[in-house]
C-alpha cells in the first residue's frame, strides 16, 4: 500500500469515526469554545495513555527497538492554519529540559497525516517538508529510549498548527531553537502521550 494510498484510509476512518471522544487528553480544542470541533491527532498504531509498541523505540543506545515513526492523522485544524510541524519530546528525560526525539517541519497545510516510516524517510514526507536535527544529533526519527531503570517516561506525539507557511530555519539549528520557534508561531497543537519504559 503506498504512503497516499494509507494516509487517505486514515483520513476516510477519522471521517467515519466522527469526533474523537471529548474526555480523551489528545483532543485539545482550538479555540475552546461551547459546540467547537477540536484539532485532534490520532494514529491506527498508538493510543494515548497506552505504553509504546516496541517498533516505534529507538534501535541503539541499548535499546532493541526499530526506530520507525508511527502513522499519524490530524483533523480540525484552527482557521488560519498556513502549515505544520510534529515533534516527539520526552519531558521525563534527565536533562533539566527533556529530550527532543523528532522535529518535522513546513508540513504543508493541505497534509492529513504522516505516513508510518515518514521519519525516517524523507520521501516518505509530504513534499516541502524538512526535518531537524534532534537530541541523538540526526535529523530524523529518534525513537523513545529512557535511561535503563529510570522508570516511565511521557513520550508526547504533538502536532503544531502555524499560522507561517515555512519556518525560519536556515542550516543546523539546536532542537531548542526549533521548539521555540514552534511556541511563537503556534495556532494551536494537538498531542498523544505514550508511556515507555526500559525496566
Amino acid at each position: 500500500m503506498t504512503p497516499t494510498r494509507s494516509l487517505l484510509l486514515l483520513a476516510a476512518g477519522l471521517a467515519a469515526g466522527g469526533a474523537f471522544a471529548a474526555e480523551k487528553s489528545n483532543d485539545i480544542c482550538w479555540p475552546a469554545k461551547p459546540g467547537s470541533a477540536c484539532f485532534a491527532l490520532q494514529s491506527p498504531a498508538l493510543t494515548d495513555g497506552t505504553p509504546l509498541p516496541q517498533r516505534f523505540a529507538y534501535d541503539g543506545w541499548g535499546c532493541t527497538g526499530q526506530n520507525v515513526s508511527p502513522p499519524l492523522a490530524w483533523h480540525n485544524a484552527p482557521a488560519g492554519t498556513k502549515s505544520f510541524a510534529v515533534t516527539l519530546h520526552d519531558p521525563d528525560a534527565p536533562t533539566g529540559g527533556g529530550w527532543w526525539h523528532w522535529l518535522a517541519y513546513d508540513i504543508p497545510a493541505s497534509a492529513k497525516g504522516l505516513a508510518e516510516g515518514a521519519g525516517s524517510d524523507p520521501a516518505r514526507l509530504p513534499k516541502g517538508a524538512k526535518m531537524a536535527y534532534n537530541d541523538f544529533g540526526t535529523d530524523r526519527y529518534g525513537g523513545p529510549c529512557p535511561p535503563q531503570a529510570d522508570g516511565m517516561h511521557r513520550y508526547e506525539y504533538k502536532v503544531w498548527a502555524l499560522k507561517v507557511d515555512k519556518l525560519p530555519i536556515e542550516g543546523k539549528v539546536t532542537p531548542n531553537m526549533v521548539g521555540f520557534l514552534l511556541h511563537a508561531n503556534a495556532l494551536g497543537s494537538a498531542l498523544m502521550t505514550i508511556p515507555y519504559t526500559r525496566n
